[in-house]
């Protein structure tokens, strides 16, 4: 087991130029390699510095790079100028989309006695180890995933082996790992980069991934005073260790801790990046922990449209709502079709403010009543943009019109929380 790269603080500011140096080195320590493929995630996690890493990794190896396989998980196919904007010049050719209710191979299972000890007693299925078959098949002597390190709502952490398992993964996968992280409490695992759920993949991945050469490139990314984004710390290596390393760092960089809750917070969400709220709840799950009871969620989401990233999820959400835990799951036990799709009820789950605060979701392409069909509250978006402009708030604390309030311009790139809440 090795690590190739290890670089980072608090205070590190790793230019385009560095990164691709430092890619290059670690490469090189790899030794020659001919049937490369490449693991970044997609277009909604483009402020990770993947894609330009993706695009480094395939000026390195010319043709032996064969193959792009975007980890999408359960999100939508990126479409060509998604691509470019976050790839540049790859040839498109080489991108694969993965499905994951048809693209993959179970290599096995993590045994039920363990997922009920996981998670407290809750839950007695398994955990199918499944992967996009070109991992199974391709015979690939090199697989870069590559990512980013931040709080995350399922796994505390993000990525590492959940680039391949949950962001290659199958239905039946992703599906119990996400209601394992819903079931054991997501305000539990956030920021934690040991839990249940990675526990869960962490037996997988010792047991499944093993004969597969995967090299984890991971990156973490903070907000420098100015307001722009810095790459504070690339890692790289072929087993837990780098992830490890950049979990620490994360904390560090992409955590705020506050002495008193929060009242109102207002999150813009970028339409080039989030047009659903399956991918814009980030919103709500990173912020909730900083929240005061009847506190207010203000969410300016232009690009929103649906609910779900396909017809089916988008039809659970619509029909089930975000109604809170105690009802999601009296819907699992009564309800057929959600239960068959446990990562839409874990979504619900999330998603839900369980009564402690309100949410206000103010969405480009969503009528009213749409919103309050799934237990949101509708704000208008012009009028909403007028009063909270983000082109014009700073991130953090702002003082409007005598109002108080906290503007989170990218949900994604860290975790909020008031310090009663850890």
């Amino acid at each position: 087991m090795s690590l190739y790269c290890s670089i980072g603080g608090l205070d590190t500011e790793l230019t385009g130029e560095k990164l691709k140096e430092l890619l290059s080195e670690s490469l090189a320590k790899l030794g020659p390699r001919n049937r490369v493929l490449a693991i970044p995630p997609d277009h909604s996690r483009i402020s990770s510095r993947a894609g330009e890493l993706t695009r480094y990794a395939w000026e390195y190896y010319g043709d032996k790079l064969r193959a792009v396989l975007p980890a999408l998980g359960t999100h939508a196919a990126m479409k060509p100028d998604q691509l470019t904007r976050m790839f540049g010049d790859i040839p498109q050719s080489l991108f694969q989309a993965h499905n994951w209710r048809t693209d993959v191979e179970t290599l096995g299972e993590v045994p039920a006695d363990f997922i009920h000890e996981q998670s407290e007693g809750k839950l007695n299925y398994t955990y199918p180890a499944q992967v996009n078959r070109m991992i199974a098949h391709g015979d690939f002597d090199l697989i870069l995933s590559i990512g980013q390190v931040v709080p995350h709502e399922v796994i505390g952490m993000a990525n590492y082996n959940k680039n391949i398992l949950v962001g290659t993964g199958g239905r039946d996968g992703i599906n119990r790992s996400h209601y394992l992280g819903a079931v054991y409490g997501m305000e539990r695992i956030m920021g934690r980069a040991e839990n249940p759920v990675r526990n869960v993949l962490n037996y997988a991945a010792k047991k499944y991934l093993n004969g597969f050469p995967i090299v984890y490139v991971l990156t973490v990314v903070g907000r420098k005073p100015d307001g722009n984004l810095a790459v504070r710390g690339l890692f790289a290596g072929d087993d837990a260790e780098c992830f490890l390393r950049a979990a620490e760092l994360s904390l560090k960089v992409n955590f705020e801790i506050f002495d008193a809750p929060i009242s109102r917070a207002v999150v813009y969400l970028d339409p080039r990046e989030f047009h659903s709220t399956w991918l814009g709840n980030k919103a709500i799950y990173r912020t909730r922990m900083a929240l005061a009871d009847n506190a207010e969620l203000v969410i300016l989401a232009p690009g929103v449209s649906s609910f779900g990233e396909d017809k089916a999820i988008d039809a659970l959400i619509r029909k089930f709502g975000y109604r809170g835990t105690p009802a999601t799951l009296k819907a699992v036990d009564s309800h057929p079709d959600l239960a068959a799709d446990l990562s839409a009820a874990a979504h619900l789950i999330h998603g839900s403010s369980e009564g402690r605060f309100k949410i206000t979701l103010c969405p480009g392409h969503l009528t009213r009543e749409e919103v309050a069909g799934v237990g949101f509250a509708y704000g208008d978006l012009a009028a909403m943009t007028k009063r909270y402009d983000p082109a014009k708030l700073r991130h953090g604390h702002n003082h409007i019109d005598g109002e108080d309030i906290f503007f989170i311009a990218n949900p994604g790139l860290g975790l909020w929380a008031w310090r009663d809440k850890l």
